[in-house]
């Protein structure tokens, strides 16, 4: 099968095509980071939808029944290994974010409570960072739609394109 290259230049391109730029879930641009202005990011977003979901289920498994000692040092040992994880796929700012709200653990078997407090905090801070991202998706969808239609009216502006039965 043969391709067409409507530019000539071997880009693939139409002249004048309007090429759309590629947004990371936080808004930045996704080469390099450039004109980031938080450097806000997330590398691996199904990862922490799966780690969130987890993280979700433990506590709500952490509510319904009291823990023996076995099992609170393996809620320790997950919500400790659900921080590690989280950390490899969040940009440096998010990662310094998380570290600073997770406090450590005092002993080895911390009671009911402290782990239910611990996962809670780390729900509510994943759920902040998903409405965090669920905003800027909005708002960069409300941009694009503000720059689509600045794109339309300076084209139906611009001599030559007026619309048919236009005399003047």
């Amino acid at each position: 099968m043969t391709s067409i290259d409507p530019s000539g230049d071997g880009s693939g391109e139409q002249p004048g095509a309007v090429t759309p730029e590629v947004l990371d879930a936080l808004g930045t641009a996704s080469p390099g980071n450039e004109g980031s202005p938080d450097g806000e990011q997330v590398s691996r977003p199904t990862k922490l939808i799966r780690i969130a979901s987890m993280v979700r289920a433990l506590l709500d498994e952490a509510r319904l029944a009291p823990l023996d000692d076995a099992g609170r040092r393996a809620l320790k040992e997950i919500h400790e290994r659900s921080i590690k994880e989280l950390e490899g796929i969040l940009s440096d700012d998010l990662r310094r974010e998380l570290t600073d709200v997770t406090l450590p653990f005092a002993s080895d078997a911390p009671s009911d409570a402290e782990l239910r407090i611990a996962q809670a905090q780390l729900v509510g801070w994943l759920e902040g960072l998903f409405h965090g991202i669920q905003a800027t998706l909005f708002t960069q969808q409300m941009q694009a739609q503000q720059q689509f239609e600045e794109m339309r009216q300076r084209r139906a502006l611009e001599p030559g394109n007026r619309p048919p039965g236009a005399y003047l």
